[in-house]
């Protein structure tokens, strides 16, 4: 019987990241704080501020993973448009949420109050739960299997806190690492063959060039420690074996 695998995907919302203006810091983010939830990131897709693009986007990712999770396109101005997208997604009106709105007021009473321009991060597609944001007052947003977070990365940050511990999910994924001075295609053999004969394993090759040399960092994941213990130690006899020295940790 096969363990249940949970998958998330994300859309990362924002024309800046397309242009290379800003680096996207929040899939390496979700991907840990996800595995750490027993949930895997099993697809993100990047996508411009525009509201058809945003649509389709949600529509497929949310209908093939468990989870969908945007980031990005959530603040005050007139291009922040991902709840309008996303409402839309939806077939939902959007509406100011009273929860919102009171976190708001109460974080901009000494920062010159709500503004017509900051109650626009009260809105949510109707039917939302809120996600709490300790750090700016704006909250995430959460509805159904889609969870809309901030696109500034500390911020995201506090939003998944807030998440841990609340999503179904599996067994987290272990890794390890063994690193060796080889060309991976020599021992594509063994590689191959030490995966196929764990269920559950992946074994990821990841080559190098450095100090005029090949070499190579092999990473073994599965949600079993014992079996990632086990097939570290089996592609390390096998290196030597072969005749080259397996560094433990990677190279």
């Amino acid at each position: 019987m096969h363990e249940r695998i949970w998958t998330a995907a994300l859309v990362v919302i924002g024309d800046e990241i397309l242009s290379g203006r800003t680096q996207d810091r929040n899939i390496a983010q979700l991907a840990t704080w996800a595995n750490a939830q027993g949930i895997r990131l099993a697809e993100v897709r990047v996508v411009p501020d525009r509201q058809d693009a945003i649509v389709e986007a949600v529509n497929a990712l949310r209908a093939r993973n468990d989870y969908c999770f945007t980031t990005g396109g959530i603040g005050p101005t007139h291009d922040d448009i991902t709840v309008d997208a996303i409402a839309a997604a939806l077939g939902v009106p959007v509406v100011i949420h009273p929860g919102a709105r009171a976190a708001l007021e109460a974080y901009y009473a000494s920062k010159g109050g709500l503004t017509e321009a900051r109650l626009r991060m009260a809105r949510v597609p109707e039917g939302a739960e809120l996600i709490v944001n300790r750090m700016s007052g704006a909250p995430g947003i959460r509805w159904g299997n889609i969870f809309i977070l901030a696109g500034v990365p500390h911020i995201a940050a506090g939003m998944l806190d807030a998440l841990t511990g609340t999503l179904e999910g599996g067994l987290p994924v272990v890794s390890r690492t063994i690193g060796c001075w080889v060309a991976e295609s020599e021992i594509a053999d063994l590689l191959g063959e030490t995966e196929r004969a764990q269920e559950g394993v992946s074994i990821g090759s990841y080559p190098f060039f450095r100090e005029g040399r090949v070499g190579a960092n092999f990473v073994v994941r599965a949600t079993d420690a014992v079996v990632v213990d086990r097939c570290i130690a089996i592609l390390a006899e096998g290196l030597e074996a072969r005749g080259y020295e397996a560094v433990d940790g990677g190279i």
